[in-house]
């Protein structure tokens, strides 16, 4: 029997078996739809008239069909709410993530994230709704893989004032996160080896070793990435701000250093700014860029002031890679959402942005200063200047998380971060890596506590 599809709000895709008989071939049709889950639980049916003009049968063999299966428990049937699908045990929904997401755990200091649950949802809809209600036609077209010259603009200007980012409109490229770019900038340099911290974030040297390139591990000391450990590498990944997971910020002979290592050998500097914008005791650090232009690619993404849930994110590029970048995103994914980042130049143009920080930046601090008041008598604390993130030194990180994990609180590990795993009696520093972004505000003292327990049974 041909293809039906019907219209009450949505369509609905079923082929009955004519073989069968226009009844039985119905049911079947019906029954199987509701097994493999193509009708999910609660979605609503057409009318039997409906249903029945479009299938070429009788009213009277579609009422049957569905009274069957209501009979069955495929269907529930109730006045003034139609035919809907029912909750079938053996097709349950599955919590998102599967069995891992059902294992989350009950406190969560893992680093990585902000408190997504202060996401500015006010000021995001009204941006949004400014940027729909003023959008030029071509913003609903395909556009330029560099992304809208709105949000460019509005970046140029941004970058500028509040991290001292040479940043003109031309040589700034939107892309859909750190780790695309990342990914975008590996692969425009073919092959190439890339120096990268370490310890350092190991999705991210597997992002570069996906997309083409070698990982040089490139040692991290009490004052950022040692120079000397480049090697003949072409580039090397940098947090120069913060650098995760130790915290420390670049010092200003390393900068130096790293900036000349980069004019003399052509090389590339690709600096990752992920948490720029949050400084607590001292003066912001302004962005390495700002030093050599020429020689850095400047990242920046919203993940960590907004929200991972919004995937956008700037490249800054010296000029001779700026039409080989845009080409990679062009064949990637063409471009980056265009209302997104329409609404983001709005948020930034208004500075409901730039307020948004603010806030943001005096929370964390409170937070940060809530950490050191739990922790701080025990336990050396390193990193805590900026950032949403600090270090936590112990001797036995193995035991330290094992008793977290008894107390149902997730925390990251030092140990994790190696581009090699140490050697026993390698004396490598051990230590825990407590996001004191990530909780929600409800949930934060419950789990410092937590914390203050498990420092309490280790060394």
């Amino acid at each position: 029997m041909d293809d039906f599809r019907s219209a009450i709000g949505v369509d609905l895709h079923l082929e009955p078996d004519a073989g069968e008989g226009r009844r039985n071939g119905l049911e079947r049709a019906l029954r199987d739809a509701v097994r493999d889950g193509r009708l999910a639980p609660g979605a609503r049916l057409p009318a039997t008239r409906r249903l029945a003009a479009e299938l070429g049968i009788s009213r009277g063999t579609a009422k049957a069909a569905y009274d069957q299966l209501v009979a069955e428990g495929y269907l529930t049937a109730r006045q003034g709410s139609g035919t809907r699908v029912a909750q079938l045990p053996s097709v349950a929904a599955e919590p998102v993530g599967g069995a891992a997401h059902a294992r989350a755990p009950r406190l969560d200091l893992r680093p990585g994230s902000p408190d997504v649950g202060a996401f500015p949802a006010a000021a995001w809809l009204r941006a949004l709704r400014r940027a729909v209600a003023t959008a030029p036609l071509p913003a609903y077209d395909y556009g330029d893989p560099r992304g809208r010259i709105e949000l460019r603009t509005a970046l140029s200007g941004y970058l500028g004032r509040a991290r001292g980012v040479i940043a003109p409109p031309e040589r700034i490229v939107i892309t859909s996160g750190y780790v695309q770019g990342l990914a975008l900038l590996t692969r425009v340099l073919d092959g190439a080896e890339v120096a990268m911290e370490d310890p350092g974030l190991p999705f991210h040297r597997e992002v570069v070793r996906r997309a083409g390139g070698s990982v040089r591990p490139v040692p991290v000391d009490e004052r950022g990435a040692r120079v000397d450990g480049l090697g003949d590498a072409t580039a090397v990944v940098v947090t120069p701000a913060h650098q995760y997971p130790t915290g420390v910020t670049l010092h200003p002979e390393r900068r130096r250093a790293l900036t000349d290592w980069a004019r003399a050998r052509d090389g590339l500097i690709v600096e990752d700014d992920y948490d720029g914008e949050f400084r607590y005791d001292r003066q912001p650090v302004g962005a390495l860029q700002g030093m050599a232009p020429g020689q850095v690619v400047y990242l920046g993404t919203v993940s960590k002031t907004l929200g991972p849930a919004l995937r956008l994110g700037w490249m800054v590029l010296p000029p001779h890679l700026v039409d080989a970048v845009a080409d990679a995103k062009l064949h990637s994914d063409h471009h980056t959402e265009s209302l997104g980042q329409l609404a983001l130049a709005e948020l930034i143009g208004t500075h409901a942005y730039d307020r948004h920080v603010r806030a943001s930046r005096l929370r964390y601090r409170r937070r940060r200063d809530q950490l050191l008041d739990r922790l701080g008598r025990r336990r050396r604390v390193r990193g805590i200047a900026a950032g949403l993130h600090a270090l936590v030194d112990v001797d036995d990180e193995a035991e330290a998380v094992r008793r977290a994990e008894a107390e149902g609180l997730a925390v990251g590990r030092l140990g994790d971060h190696w581009q090699s795993p140490p050697a026993a009696g390698s004396g490598r520093p051990q230590g825990l890596v407590v996001g004191y972004g990530t909780p929600r505000e409800r949930t934060y003292p419950e789990a410092l506590e937590a914390l203050g327990r498990v420092l309490d049974g280790v060394r």
